[in-house]
């Protein structure tokens, strides 16, 4: 069955959003990311209506990774609510800082109400060294324990700056992967370049249970990236993931155009790798 899903999309409450400079406030990661005047915020309606123009079947929606339970869990109730509400359109993924007291008892209540992954956990958000087994050894444990994806972001370390480029790279990245082998993880971003390393065949071996999505890909790499996606063997491992409303999944398929992304890779990498990860897992 071929299924558009876009892996990787932002939403919030409309009331949330009603009260965004008084929202801006409570957490410091969020308030860096949204501070621009030109910052967007979507509703799951606003998402609707994007698949909709995108052809898009299924978006992974969450909120924002941030240090506060509190804030998190006004997320992550959002995002149960939209999902019961649009259960064949959305899955559903939760946001917590992850050394909390509370933060298993927080992910148990997300998944007994229907979602299906951890993300998108931003490390500097959360303040923890991901390449530091005794920092998110726990928070690794508990999800692999219930069969939940992570939804990591990672950086590249090198090129221009923008607000929230933080310093977890490609080599945390891969620490985290040694260290939590049978985890299911999917690195943002590329994986902060991290794909590249696959063509030694040792790190490929590490990252057996790795996947990339190519959110905000427009503003970090040129198109030609999608061929090198062939190159170093990965076709399995790429989820097309937008960052909507970073960007519109329209922004991407003019990405495709561009390298003329062969019929078999495309389809892999608009769902089909990702239909594999959230419904055959």
């Amino acid at each position: 069955m071929y299924v558009r899903i876009d892996s990787h999309v932002h939403i919030l409450p409309p009331e949330f959003i009603k009260n965004i400079d008084k929202n801006m406030e409570r957490d410091e990661h969020f308030k860096l990311l949204h501070s621009s005047p030109k910052a967007k915020f979507a509703t799951a309606e606003d998402v609707l209506e994007e698949m909709k123009k995108a052809g898009i079947d299924k978006a992974v929606v969450f909120g924002f990774s941030c240090l506060d339970m509190g804030l998190a869990r006004e997320f992550n109730d959002y995002v149960i609510e939209v999902v019961k509400r649009y259960p064949d359109r959305f899955i559903g993924f939760a946001v917590v800082p992850l050394n909390h007291k509370d933060t298993e008892k927080e992910i148990i209540r997300c998944v007994e109400k229907g979602l299906k992954g951890v993300g998108e956990i931003i490390p500097e958000a959360v303040r923890v060294d991901i390449s530091k087994q005794d920092e998110i050894g726990k928070f690794a444990s508990i999800c692999r324990e219930l069969n939940l994806p992570i939804l990591m972001h990672v950086n590249e370390l090198v090129g221009h700056y923008y607000p929230g480029k933080g310093k977890m790279g490609p080599e945390q990245a891969y620490s985290f992967a040694l260290n939590n082998p049978d985890n299911v993880i999917i690195y943002a971003h590329w994986g902060g370049g991290l794909l590249f390393y696959e063509l030694m065949p040792e790190v490929k071996e590490t990252l057996k249970n790795v996947y990339y999505d190519t959110a905000a890909s427009p503003y970090l790499y040129i198109p030609q990236i999608y061929r090198a996606v062939k190159i170093i063997g990965i076709e399995d491992k790429i989820l097309f993931g937008s960052d909507f409303p970073l960007l519109s999944p329209l922004r991407y398929y003019k990405e495709w155009e561009k390298v003329d992304l062969e019929e078999q890779l495309k389809i892999k990498i608009e769902g089909e790798n990702a239909y594999r990860i959230f419904f055959k897992t």
